[in-house]
Parts: C-alpha cells; structure tokens; sequence
C-alpha cells in the first residue's frame, strides 16, 4: 500500500469554498483519506479523540485560527506529532516565523495548485 492509500488527513476551514479546493487537491494528488472541520475547536476535539497523519488547517476562523489549534495540537501528547500544514493567503513573516517557532511543518500559500499542495504535502510526510 502506498503512503497515499493510507495517509489519513484533516482539512480545517471555515469557508466552504476554500474546504472544497482543498479537498479536490488532495484527490487530484490521489489522497481520499480525509475528513473535515469548519472551525479550529472542533477539529481539535475531533483530533483529540481519532489523531489524523497531516492536518492543513487555514489561518483566519473564527472561535480558534490556524496557530491556536497548531498550539493546542503541540500541547497534547496524543496529538503532537501531528504534522500541520498552515493554508493562508497572506503568509506574513511574523505568522511564518510564529507558526515554525510552535512546530509548523510546512504553509502553503492561497490560491494554489495540485502540484503545490502535492510538494508541500511530500516535504511532510515524504513521497506519495
């Protein structure tokens, strides 16, 4: 079995939209483990309850954004060796250099393609 086959994924945004184009991302880059939150605080008790291999989470919801879930993830033995990949449009140096100081894997900037999100998944989990 390939690492695609079974890499298990969770995919965390609040906007519909930008779930969808995430989602077609990783089934483009034949990855359908995966399962879907719109916000970071029920993702995070989802993970506390059933840990995923790769989170890629958007930076700006609503309740919990993108660093507060990496940090809570980061503070929980069952889930900090998650590896998280932060979504954003506007990846600031400050978010970046936040994000890596927490245990960021990698980020990826919106908009994207397959292949981006193909590469920037592979430089975290290796070669699908």
């Amino acid at each position: 079995m390939s690492l695609k086959d079974s890499l298990t994924v969770m995919v965390v945004d609040d906007m519909t939209t930008s779930r969808g184009l995430i989602t077609q991302a990783l089934e483009a880059n034949g990855i359908m483990k995966y399962t879907t939150e719109n916000d970071g605080q029920a993702a995070l008790q989802r993970l506390v309850a059933q840990p995923v291999h790769l989170v890629l989470s958007d930076m700006n919801m609503p309740k919990m954004d993108g660093l507060g879930l990496l940090q809570a993830l980061r503070q929980n033995a069952s889930t900090s060796r998650i590896g998280f990949i932060l979504v954003t449009g506007s990846p600031t140096p400050e978010i970046v250099e936040k994000g890596r100081s927490m245990g960021l894997n990698n980020m990826i900037k919106k908009p994207f393609t397959p292949q981006a999100m193909r590469t920037c998944i592979e430089s975290v989990v290796g070669r699908l």
